[in-house]
């Protein structure tokens, strides 16, 4: 058996879209340090506003106007920031009413250690030095001793409509989505990844169809029984089918355009995945033999290029595509 393989993987994209009057007005109003919320048909106000009440489901738009004060209503103490968080050192989660509002909103609340946070504590923004329209603008809430309480500090703030309007509004907003773990693949997977290092592929044979698969799985994908018979594939294999790139992608020096293919290894009944290069791109074609390429170090071959070969019979590959 090989060693016990392990890896940080990250899965990382920006999502980006467009927002509505509401969360434009919001975020906009946000980065020229005013809070708005919205009222809804029965007259709550609610912060961060949201487009259709969620009651009735009707349409909303009328802004309110509220304070950058409000009431601590619930928290949890965070004693280990991670990569990403509002602050580094030790904070608590907390939902804040602000004075004006209905709803409590989610934020961190830079306090000194859990036994200075409770709930019913006044506290107030803290703005960020530089802002852009978006949550963030709010750096993160503060102790702030008012000597407001109760019902009075609820209301302090008039809910009187506001316009909403600010010169260059916010329009889209773009959130990092991030998911980071550790990748441990099975046996077979293990086993693939080991014969890599010694520039081998392999794969595992299915004992009822007798069909390879690369990458093995561990069990037949089609008859659902386990698989152990290692197989050894390629090296060269047939481009099966193919797209041109014309984005580059972000992290990559690789030229645009470039072709990713589908490439059907001697002996695999599976096509894998992998770049084609040492040709034009407008040349790469269904059927092309192609080689291998590594480069020193590499756990996998860098891309493919044209073995000197005659192009693949469709016949040869028509199953896998």
């Amino acid at each position: 058996m090989p060693e016990h393989l392990t890896a940080p993987l990250v899965v990382e994209f920006p999502f980006t879209r467009s927002l509505g009057p509401v969360q434009s007005a919001f975020l906009t109003g946000l980065r020229e340090r005013t809070v708005l919320g919205v009222r809804t048909t029965d007259g709550q106000v609610l912060v961060p506003p949201v487009e259709y009440d969620p009651r009735t489901a009707e349409e909303i738009r009328d802004l309110v106007e509220v304070a950058a004060t409000g009431t601590v209503t619930t928290w949890a103490w965070n004693p280990a920031p991670r990569r990403g968080q509002p602050l580094r050192t030790p904070f608590a989660w907390a939902l804040v009413r602000l004075d004006g509002a209905d709803t409590a909103l989610l934020h961190a609340l830079d306090a000194p250690g859990p036994d200075t946070v409770r709930t019913g504590m006044r506290v107030r923004i803290r703005w960020a030095p530089e802002r852009t329209g978006a949550i963030t603008d709010i750096a993160c809430f503060e102790p702030h001793d008012d000597g407001a309480t109760g019902p009075a500090a609820r209301t302090a703030t008039a809910h009187a409509s506001s316009p909403g309007a600010f010169a260059d509004p916010v329009t889209t907003v773009t959130t990092p989505a991030r998911l980071d773990y550790t990748y441990t693949p099975g046996r077979a997977q293990s086993r693939y990844l080991t014969a890599l290092t010694g520039r081998r592929t392999v794969g595992e044979r299915c004992p009822a169809c007798r069909k390879v698969y690369v990458p093995p799985r561990g069990a037949c994908p089609t008859c659902g029984v386990a698989t152990d018979e290692e197989v050894e594939v390629g090296p060269r294999g047939t481009v099966t089918t193919y797209c041109v790139v014309n984005i580059k992608a972000k992290g990559q020096n690789i030229e645009v355009p470039y072709v990713y293919a589908h490439i059907a290894l001697d002996g695999a009944d599976l096509a894998l995945h992998g770049r084609i290069a040492g040709i034009p791109y407008d040349r790469v074609r269904m059927g092309l033999r192609v080689e291998p390429v590594w480069t020193e170090g590499a756990r996998y071959p860098d891309h493919y290029r044209p073995a000197d070969e005659p192009d693949a019979d469709y016949d040869t590959y028509k199953e896998l595509l």
